[in-house]
């Protein structure tokens, strides 16, 4: 069977398809518009791209970042023009038939939970550090969605009062309107502000890291003591086999070493920390997961 997955980014809309071996066959790229209305018409004219290549219909996945509320079915997001708008039903009308929506660092942990660096084991989660952090936790090769649908949303966990405390730490306003979440301390302008408020110079996240082992040492320290915070609340709440990251700042040289020393120390006594890996997929991880969930839903219809 030939299954579509759609990567619709801030910059990007690109669907990919896969054959019966999760092989990618091919791919089409559009930009991704300004205004809801031609957002619907570029993701539409992506699914209608992906079946004349296959010369059929096709279940579609598509992952995108932000949230869908299950009481309204409008979205919520920040990279997209698609907030208060009942997006996956206009597309399902659009086309004339439902497809798989599903949020993108959740098919990011699904794709790497199959087929990457999460494979073979029962329970994992993703964990992306970029612009923002999301994830994902796929039980038994199945996503773990609730009635919220905000699971996942681990940027949004309250950043841990002792380490804001012990540096007199500002609190910021988030994005999604709380005070004090941990992604405005972890993702990558969270770092960026941690080295101005520490160090007082204006940064970016690889210049920090470059200088981690000089000037930037003390900025790298409470950055990787917060994130390792945040995975340790994950690793009480789930204990997961594995915990994937990905996501900009995820290719750092060495992070995964850092945050792992760190998650140890944040830990309970002597008892392991959640084993940390790098995501396997790249820039296909989104695509093939939003793919394999439209899949899914074609098995379990069946």
């Amino acid at each position: 069977m030939t299954v579509a997955g759609i990567d619709l980014g801030g910059t990007k809309c690109e669907v990919r398809l896969f054959d019966e071996d999760w092989r990618e066959v091919t791919r089409h790229r559009a930009p991704t518009p300004k205004t809801y209305k031609e957002l619907v018409t570029t993701v539409v004219d992506q699914v209608r791209w992906a079946e004349a290549e296959a010369g059929m219909a096709l279940p579609v996945g598509v992952g995108a970042a932000g949230l869908v509320n299950p009481k309204t079915g409008l979205a919520l997001t920040a990279n997209l023009p698609a907030t208060d708008h009942p997006f996956p039903a206009h597309l399902n009308t659009a086309l004339g038939r439902p497809i798989t929506y599903v949020n993108d660092c959740r098919a990011l942990g699904l794709s790497e939970a199959i087929f990457g660096a999460g494979r073979g084991h029962n329970t994992v989660m993703s964990l992306i550090i970029g612009t923002g952090i999301g994830g994902g936790i796929v039980v038994n090769q199945s996503l773990l969605q609730g009635p919220t649908l905000t699971g996942g949303e681990f940027g949004h966990i309250a950043a841990p009062a002792h380490i804001v405390s012990r540096y007199r730490l500002p609190i910021h306003r988030c994005g999604c309107g709380r005070l004090g979440c941990i992604e405005t301390y972890v993702a990558g302008p969270g770092l960026t502000a941690l080295a101005q408020h520490l160090s007082g110079l204006a940064l970016s996240p690889p210049e920090i890291a470059e200088r981690r082992k000089g000037d930037m040492a003390r900025v790298w320290k409470v950055w990787t003591n917060l994130a390792a915070e945040m995975i340790h609340g994950l690793t009480l709440t789930v204990d997961p086999d594995v915990i994937v990251l990905g996501g900009g700042l995820s290719q750092i040289d060495g992070v995964i070493e850092d945050i792992s020393t760190a998650a140890q120390d944040a830990q309970i006594g002597d008892f392991l920390a959640a084993k940390l890996v790098l995501a396997e997929g790249g820039d296909a991880s989104g695509a093939r997961g939003a793919a394999y969930a439209a899949w899914q839903e074609t098995q379990h219809d069946g």
